[in-house]
């Protein structure tokens, strides 16, 4: 029986492989994230029914602070880089931040504040188990 755990056990991925995995999944996300809000500055998409001309300034600069940091952190989160993390973290905490202290500029939305602070945890955890995996 022990011998069919050690067998199993060989078979999973690594903690290493997961976070990379992950970050790299973050990546794609980014990547999609970044487009979305360029879509909303070219005119493909609406930002809450209206046009991106016709929203606040304060919401334009946002858009366009989202749309170039967006890409530019998929392509550091691609590359595994350290400063593709970074910026993957202070963007999602400018998010959280966005969401959830200027809900009257921003308007509210619990379920993306949720889900950033979730991907940060998990983040977090993978990177935990990677670090203590490395060390053993």
């Amino acid at each position: 029986m022990p011998g069919v755990f050690v067998e199993l056990m060989k078979r999973v991925p690594s903690f290493q492989f997961l976070l990379h995995a992950y970050v790299r999944l973050l990546a794609v996300f980014m990547l999609f994230a970044g487009l979305s809000y360029w879509g909303a500055i070219l005119g493909v998409r609406l930002i809450d029914g209206a046009p991106f001309e016709s929203v606040g300034v304060q919401v334009q600069s946002t858009i366009i602070f989202f749309a170039i940091l967006d890409l530019v952190t998929a392509i550091g989160l691609w590359l595994l880089s350290s400063w593709g993390t970074v910026m993957w973290l202070f963007r999602s905490l400018a998010q959280v931040v966005m969401y959830s202290v200027f809900p009257m500029v921003f308007g509210r939305s619990p379920t993306e504040v949720v889900f950033y602070i979730s991907a940060i945890a998990l983040y977090l955890v993978l990177l935990y188990l990677a670090e203590r995996e490395e060390r053993a």
